[in-house]
């Protein structure tokens, strides 16, 4: 019996088991080795930090100052890149959290701190997350009218992410779909995902115009490149029964007043200084219902009454 019960679980699990990730950009071996390359004027640019985190123990703080161009291109920026095979029709998931410092600047201007960004040499990228004034936005195919999703800015606190996408330069192949904060805020929408001919490649951190002037501080944690939903968004664990009370017993019922000379319901007796109400022999026949008896069962009842009738009959007939 053991070994039965021990073989049908081997059976479960593999349907239960996750997935591996293809790709763990988590910041969890303390550096930066697990990216590809990065584009930042100085090390204190891209930096390994233990607090905040949003998970494990690292996690990575970029940040941009007015006039930081690592590769003499427009804007500013300090980013790290990781190439992820995101070619045509390829399917992955993407998981990661991101915090904007609470004194995040707020300027009617482009500051993307997510981006999926073709290999050629200019134009905006097929896939970008960026923050416009105190809202974040998703744009797709570099295309100011394919916005597709839009939220709050909120500043302070970890904010999560969960995109799906299918790489493919044709809307009717490609798409896009987006979990914020454990909610599913933009289902399954059609877009052109590469440009034709190209790959795409991850950029994480923060790239900004170059008019901006304060300094501008992101945090990001936890991104995860997957084939499964399950890999990035595992499911909730599962509720367990409350155990079930033992029955609580009802107490009796409190027989209420009867009414002068009449007996208590439910077979009581009437108080002792009440007297007994006296109740005539039934003829030829007993009854279940009788009030001065209901507390005997059936058979007795019906015995008692057929004893005096006996006694009846032989009275009269002189025995």
């Amino acid at each position: 019996m053991k070994r039965a019960g021990t073989m049908a679980l081997l059976m479960v699990l593999p349907l239960t088991t996750w997935a591996s990730p293809v790709w763990h950009g988590d910041f969890e071996s303390g550096d930066l080795s697990q990216w590809t390359g990065r584009e930042s004027v100085a090390a204190n640019r891209l930096q390994i930090v233990e607090d905040p985190v949003r998970e494990g123990r690292f996690a990575l703080k970029a940040t941009v100052y007015q006039g930081d161009d690592p590769i003499g291109a427009s804007g500013n920026r300090n980013e790290l890149l990781h190439y992820g095979n995101e070619s045509e029709g390829t399917e992955y998931f993407y998981k990661w959290s991101t915090m904007f410092a609470p004194d995040f600047p707020s300027v009617n201007t482009w500051q993307l701190f997510t981006q999926w960004h073709h290999d050629g040499n200019s134009g905006s990228p097929p896939l970008e997350f960026f923050v416009r004034g105190e809202n974040m936005h998703l744009r797709v195919e570099g295309r100011d009218d394919r916005i597709v999703w839009k939220a709050p800015l909120e500043r302070g606190k970890w904010l999560d992410f969960v995109l799906h996408v299918k790489w493919s330069s044709d809307r009717n192949v490609g798409f896009v779909e987006l979990y914020y904060n454990g909610q599913l805020v933009l289902p399954r929408t059609p877009a052109a995902t590469l440009y034709w001919g190209m790959q795409n490649y991850l950029k994480q951190g923060l790239y900004r115009d170059a008019a901006v002037g304060p300094a501008g501080v992101v945090y990001h944690d936890g991104m995860i490149q997957a084939t499964s939903l399950e890999d990035v968004m595992p499911p909730p664990a599962p509720v367990q029964d409350a155990p079930v009370a033992a029955p609580v017993e009802a107490p009796p019922p409190v027989a209420s007043a009867p009414a002068p000379g009449q007996p208590p319901s439910g077979g009581g007796q009437l108080a002792s200084n009440t007297p007994a109400p006296t109740t005539p022999a039934q003829k030829d026949g007993c009854s279940s219902t009788g009030e001065s008896m209901a507390g005997l069962g059936l058979p007795a009842l019906c015995a008692a009454a057929g004893r005096v009738m006996f006694s009846q009959k032989a009275v009269r007939r002189g025995v």
